[in-house]
């Protein structure tokens, strides 16, 4: 074999070795979906076994005991939380929590809403990207074929799960509560109409949906924010600001004209479900504002981490 020839072998060989790799990596991305469920499952086992996920569920918890506590040592003391008819003009429902232990659950949702939920989410999803960028670990996420769209999508779902637990846990720390400590049965609603205890189970399970529900704009924002930068810390703070900063905003008079678009603006739109009949304008409102969160800040997250450089 003459010197050209054996040059000529070579490089087809080499061509060959390249498309042999090539091949096999497109194979790799061609990813089973038993594959990506054994991803989502491995990043919802991560997050729920921090240390820090569980104490902010704890402290989730610990709300609607105080707030059975506080409310028991003040009727107990011969106080009143004005157990009369029920109270209109939003969810004030700590006046019927003596009448009722299930109010406890709305009056635990109305002030966890606000403020502890939407932080503990904003930890969540801030530290999403930021959390692996920081320690090391999103470049060797990324070489398994898992693909930035994927992984992205999963840490995006492991995030509305902890929208949820964290909602159920909230609930079922209030019901307990408030099964302990109140008496349980029939419910006057907003309305003044009575409904029967299952009916308002069955209502309280509806508002912790909504409440979930409510939180994927968070989520979303927390999420893009967290392709930002690589300091899960950074982002978690930035992510709490922005939501500190747009609730000071819905409460400014003189900004109402802006305000039905800040992903807070109809929070509390679920007591309109204890309403009979349910008024569903400011529910649809709430979850069209979520929706739109969801969808500019979600593409604004997958643009940039799709074009996120990861090697450093």
């Amino acid at each position: 074999m003459s010197q050209a020839e054996a040059v000529e072998q070579g490089g087809a060989i080499e061509g060959a070795g390249k498309a042999g790799k090539v091949r096999e990596a497109r194979e790799a991305r061609k990813v089973s979906p038993l594959w990506t469920f054994g991803l989502l499952r491995s990043e919802l086992l991560t997050t729920f076994r921090r240390w820090r996920t569980l104490a902010l569920l704890a402290v989730l918890a610990a709300v609607p005991i105080l707030v059975g506590i506080a409310v028991k040592i003040e009727t107990g003391d011969g106080g009143s939380t004005g157990g009369g008819g029920p109270q209109g003009g939003g969810p004030a429902f700590i006046s019927q929590i003596t009448n009722n232990g299930l109010f406890l659950v709305f009056t635990a949702l109305a002030a966890t809403l606000p403020f502890f939920l939407p932080m503990a989410i904003g930890v969540i999803a801030g530290d999403a990207i930021a959390g692996e960028a920081n320690a090391g670990t999103l470049r060797y996420l990324l070489v398994a074929p898992a693909g930035r769209t994927r992984l992205l999508l999963t840490k995006y779902a492991t995030t509305m799960a902890f929208c949820l637990v964290a909602t159920l846990v909230v609930a079922v720390s209030a019901l307990t509560v408030g099964a302990l400590l109140f008496p349980l049965g029939d419910l006057t609603t907003i309305s003044g109409t009575r409904i029967s205890f299952a009916e308002g189970l069955g209502r309280a399970l509806l508002i912790a949906l909504v409440v979930a529900a409510s939180l994927i704009g968070v989520a979303a924002l927390g999420l893009f924010v967290s392709t930002l930068t690589n300091s899960g810390i950074a982002a978690m703070a930035t992510t709490v600001g922005l939501l500190i900063t747009i609730q000071i905003l819905d409460q400014i008079p003189q900004l109402h004209a802006i305000q039905p678009y800040f992903f807070s603006h109809y929070w509390l739109s679920f007591a309109d479900l204890m309403r009979e009949p349910v008024y569903w304008d400011d529910l649809v409102k709430n979850l069209g504002i979520q929706a739109l969160y969801a969808a500019v800040f979600g593409s604004a997250a997958w643009a940039r981490f799709t074009a996120k450089d990861v090697t450093a």
